[in-house]
């Protein structure tokens, strides 16, 4: 994996967060990562409501596709 370093400006309040989210032994990158499986993993549970909440007759079945 090639690791490429960007900077990315947080106001003094955000960083105080993202410090204290932070595990030790843990890097920047690694929380990074897990806040966005995070919210990819909610994203995607919205979208499963979603469909839960449709009505049976506006959903295709998979086989017809």
């Amino acid at each position: 994996m090639m690791t490429l370093t960007k900077r990315i400006p947080v106001s003094e309040s955000i960083w105080r967060q993202l410090s204290s989210a932070k595990e030790a032994g843990s890097t920047y990158d690694d929380l990074i990562r897990e806040m966005l499986q995070l919210y990819n993993r909610k994203k995607l549970m919205e979208k499963m409501e979603k469909v839960e909440a449709m009505k049976t007759e506006d959903l295709v079945d998979i086989d017809d596709l």
